[in-house]
């Protein structure tokens, strides 16, 4: 969605198609292809470090491609690109693998929820008629309610739990990103997230966390055990799983509404969002908190900030995740270095000053933000 390189600014387009009965039986086959395809490169690339030292390169594993059709003719029955798409994935997990040190990349099962498959080029959009032409599979039936205007480039056709069938489109517009705009202490807001309130602001408003996971949790596990005692394979099992997928596709759904407004409304108002660097992954080993973390899903929440500040020309800036932002009076600057968890209000001893623990969080966030020497990541100078 963002910016890089020669690109102009890249957007993703989301559509629902409805693909017919011959259409969705080839889309299973591309994706089963491309998971194939997959897998049968990783593991490539793992034999080839463990016997030369360096990995196979994607373009040498291209070329293999057309050999292993050869041995599994049905790869003959996919387009070619889309196949090739899987490597160059793989190669894109890679190379977040090194950069960001995230996890190693995983086989990848049929048996994961979303199920997707990549076409890069050569699939064509009929806006007038509602319809997009995919390589291999033909015109298949979009709601096509909102035009775009640019090169498209890589597109991705999903297939939900649920049975839904989507195609993202991602368009470069050929225009460049925003300038930053230049921000100052008036028109900066600090945010603290959490668990409570779903996110705190430095001008003392509590936004109120939502929990569709919390709320619906009782009636999914009612459901889970009724899932249980069902024969696998039955159409009862069938009809059960395809009801508990729609409550998770609800919950992500409304999860994704929310975020999506409260980001725009952040951007929106203010030139920079001041932030806390958190360490999720460090919080989700606390078994006591991590279904809470999971249902406020506050990476995904950044996430949003980040590419739509980018887009408006606005300011993500962080602070470091060790920074006490709540037990530091922001009045006086007194260290209060007794605060525990369960504390959510404190009185300064200094001062005097009687403090909301959250509402001084977000003001320290921001007066930390703002302040060049506990800068850890900054898109532009403060004026």
């Amino acid at each position: 969605m963002l910016n890089h390189n020669n690109y102009g600014m890249l957007k993703a387009y989301k559509y629902r198609m409805y693909p017919n009965q011959i259409q969705q039986e080839l889309i299973a086959k591309h994706i089963g292809a491309c998971r194939f395809i997959y897998n049968w490169a990783l593991e490539n690339k793992i034999k080839s470090y463990e016997q030369d030292g360096k990995a196979i390169s994607r373009f040498e594993l291209n070329k293999q491609i057309r050999v292993l059709k050869e041995d599994h003719e049905w790869l003959n029955e996919i387009n070619s690109q889309s196949l090739q798409g899987a490597t160059l994935n793989l190669e894109n997990a890679f190379t977040k693998f090194f950069r960001e040190k995230s996890g190693f990349p995983k086989f990848k099962s049929k048996k994961n929820p979303v199920q997707s498959f990549s076409v890069p080029q050569y699939y064509k959009v009929d806006f007038g008629n509602n319809k997009v032409y995919i390589p291999k599979i033909g015109w298949i039936k979009t709601r096509l309610h909102r035009r775009f205007d640019g090169k498209q480039r890589t597109a991705t056709i999903t297939r939900t739990p649920t049975g839904k069938y989507y195609i993202s489109i991602l368009v470069d517009d050929d225009k460049q990103l925003p300038q930053k705009q230049t921000f100052y202490e008036v028109n900066t807001i600090g945010v603290d997230v959490g668990i409570k309130d779903f996110a705190v602001t430095s001008d003392g408003e509590k936004i109120g966390n939502p929990r569709y996971l919390k709320n619906s949790i009782e009636r999914l596990k009612v459901l889970q055990k009724r899932l249980s005692r069902k024969k696998k394979g039955s159409n009862n099992y069938r009809k059960l799983k395809h009801q508990i997928a729609k409550y998770h596709e609800k919950i992500a759904n409304q999860r994704e509404d929310f975020q999506h407004k409260l980001s725009n409304k952040l951007i929106s108002e203010n030139q920079a969002v001041a932030l806390e660097c958190l360490n999720v992954k460090g919080l989700l080993k606390n078994h006591n908190l991590a279904q809470h973390i999971t249902d406020a899903s506050w990476s995904s929440f950044v996430q949003k900030l980040e590419y739509k500040a980018e887009w408006y020309g606005k300011n993500i800036i962080k602070i470091g995740r060790f920074d006490p932002s709540s037990k530091i009076c922001h009045v006086c600057g007194y260290y209060y270095q007794d605060l525990e968890l369960k504390d959510r209000e404190w009185e300064c001893p200094d001062c005097k000053t009687i403090h909301d623990r959250d509402i001084n969080a977000s003001v320290n966030i921001k007066k930390f933000a703002l302040d060049r020497q506990n800068l850890i990541g900054i898109n532009s100078p403060s004026g």
